[in-house]
């Protein structure tokens, strides 16, 4: 299916989508369509009585008459035509809205591998800025293409009414006009879409760039990536020009059909006139309704225009829609409260490409070949090889190994980001073990919490912040969490306390505040498992001993207990686990209750610990 296939089947889809819902709206909209063509169609009629009357000398007050009423017309007319842009607007940026919601949701609900191989800018860039391609489709497109074909019909009709000579050669230079400008527009989608998918890359090569300013300034690689801009401005340049080219011949099309039509108007007329056939008012009327429709003719080549942009974004749109998510929910499972035991059963996994999509999603472009050869080495790489262990309810892990082990991994596979693709993991209690294939990710939030060392802030409230929007929980167990985690001074020093406004890199919080911030939201999510991923490597020593009190409490035994898994590579952060397991490659290289290994001289662990950890995984 060509791209165009698939633009000319998807513009009814989403009228039928998301038009269906305002059916009062676009009846309206019908209705003050057809009101404007009528009166743009009677008004010339008014003046040719006009002109008749006065060339056979009727009365003053027939013409004081005429006139007055061509005045009210055109002022009811204008008034008609106002009202319906108004109501087109509406109809138009409620639909876009929709689809926009509905883009984001899909693009959330798509695998992590997708996310992966797409950056948030060109996403973004799928989300509004192709679906600003499509506003005008839904409001001025439809008015405009709408409401000028059909005054076009009608101007055709009075036009054969008044003479089939001048009919005739009209419709003729119409027709063949149609024809040029279909054939060009149907060359044009692709080049339209090209660019579309340049600016895309663009935005997406701006956004990682500028996100990471920090780095490129302190390593002085400001004219490396200017470099890669200008590569990149350069390709959408050559495929703006591409489209612009082939664009300019849709352009002046209205110069040449109109200097047919005036000049077979002229001809026929003339003739006509001269042999009495039409009068004068008739003459006018001719004339009047050919240059009733120039106007719109242009319109409808700029709408033309806007169109060819319209189909390619739409192709894109498509194009993003079709992309399914390869991760499926089970048929859903409830997990108990409290701790969690979790089971580890020969689990492997290895990372899969993102999903192909079948009118191209703009990668994040790579500098370097070397680059692509590393991400596809990775792709298929086998991360972890049948890992096992079984981590009791209310215990402690120490989760060790070098950078590229697999420990992160291990806490993606736990929160259903991916699924092994061997063996099985299992949660729960140990009378009764689900297996996580079995869940809906939605059954895992509020049971597993996590704590990274990069914390992700949002232009939100400090309480949205911390509650992630969930409004249920109430100001009070917040306000008692922030005591609990020492970030009670440093909420009164805020102006509107749990109203303040966070952005997503405030500068008014430290790295430390920041790490705080994120325990504080599992205290008040009061998961049964935790997930501490490098969690204190951000952390100061005075920070960190703010937290320790905090989170004994939150990992203490008894009734209260928390089920744990603590990645790090500091000696410190696993002093409290309770069980310890080292990775390398992917496979297990020890595991072990943490004194036993401590005490045994021959252990990995017990190496580490003479050695240090930071020393050896650094």
């Amino acid at each position: 299916m060509n791209d165009t296939t698939i633009a000319a089947g998807g513009y009814g889809r989403l009228l039928a989508t998301y038009l269906g819902p305002q059916r009062g709206r676009v009846i309206l909209l019908a209705g003050l369509i057809l009101l404007t063509i009528t009166l743009q169609l009677a008004n010339p009629q008014i003046i040719r009585y006009f002109l008749d009357s006065l060339q056979q000398g009727s009365q003053l007050g027939s013409l004081l008459g005429a006139a007055g009423l061509f005045m009210a017309v055109t002022i009811v007319q204008q008034m008609v035509l106002l009202t319906a842009t108004y109501v087109g607007e509406i109809v138009g940026w409620t639909a876009t809205n929709a689809l926009r919601v509905d883009l984001a949701r899909h693009c959330l609900g798509l695998d992590l591998s997708f996310h992966k191989a797409h950056t948030p800018g060109e996403l973004i860039e799928r989300v509004d800025g192709d679906v600003n391609e499509l506003a005008n489709f839904f409001s001025s497109m439809i008015l405009t293409l709408v409401g000028n074909g059909l005054l076009l019909i009608g101007v055709m009709m009075l036009l054969w009414r008044e003479s089939w000579q001048i009919g005739l050669s009209i419709t003729l230079i119409a027709l063949v006009s149609v024809l040029i400008v279909n054939a060009l527009r149907k060359r044009i989608v692709p080049r339209w879409e090209a660019l579309r998918a340049a600016d895309a890359t663009l935005f997406g090569y701006l956004e990682e760039r500028l996100n990471g300013t920090e780095d490129i300034q302190t390593s002085g690689a400001g004219g490396y990536m200017l470099r890669g801009l200008d590569r990149l401005l350069g390709r959408r340049w050559r495929a703006a020009q591409r489209a612009l080219r082939l664009d300019a011949w849709i352009i002046p099309t209205p110069i040449w059909v109109f200097a047919l039509a005036y000049a077979a108007a002229h001809l026929v007329g003339g003739r006509l006139f001269l042999e009495g056939s039409l009068t004068i008012g008739t003459v006018y009327v001719i004339f009047y309704y050919i240059g009733l429709v120039e106007g719109p003719l242009w319109q409808t080549i700029e709408v033309v225009d806007q169109l060819q942009r319209a189909s390619a974004a739409l192709n894109r749109i498509v194009a993003l829609r079709q992309v399914q998510p390869t991760l499926h929910d089970g048929d859903g499972v409830t997990l108990p409260p409290g701790p969690l035991a979790v089971i580890f059963d020969k689990v492997s996994f290895q990372y899969e490409d993102a999903a192909p999509l079948s009118a191209p999603l703009a990668k994040s472009p790579q500098p370097e070949a070397a680059e692509d050869v590393e991400d596809e080495d990775k792709a298929q790489e086998v991360v972890i090889h049948e890992l096992s262990f079984h981590l009791q309810p209310g215990t402690i892990l120490g989760l060790l190994g070098r950078t590229g082990s697999g420990k992160s991994t291990v806490s993606k596979l736990l929160f259903r980001f991916y699924d092994p693709t061997a063996g099985s993991i299992r949660l729960g209690r140990p009378e009764a073990m689900i297996d996580l294939r079995q869940a809906r990710r939605g059954d895992l939030q509020g049971h597993i919490g996590m704590v990274t060392q990069d914390v992700q802030l949002f232009h939100a409230s400090v309480r949205d912040n911390l509650t992630l929007f969930d409004a249920e929980i109430p100001d009070a167990r917040i306000l008692a969490v922030l005591e609990e985690v020492g970030l009670s001074i440093w909420l009164h020093s805020l102006p509107d306390g749990l109203d303040s406004q966070l952005s997503g890199t405030d500068s008014n919080l430290s790295a430390g505040e920041a790490q705080l911030l994120a325990f504080a939201r599992v205290f008040l999510a009061d998961p049964g498992l935790v997930i501490l991923d490098e969690a204190s490597s951000r952390l100061d020593p005075a920070t960190e001993q703010r937290i320790e009190a905090a989170l004994n409490r939150l990992l203490s035994g008894g009734e209260g207990a928390r089920t744990c898994i603590i990645i790090a590579h500091r000696l410190a952060t696993v002093q409290r686990a309770d069980t310890i397991l080292i990775l390398e490659d992917g496979r297990v290289l020890e595991y072990g209750n943490r004194e036993e290994l401590a005490a045994n001289p021959d252990s990995r662990f017990a190496h580490l610990l003479q050695t240090g950890l930071e020393e050896v995984f650094a």
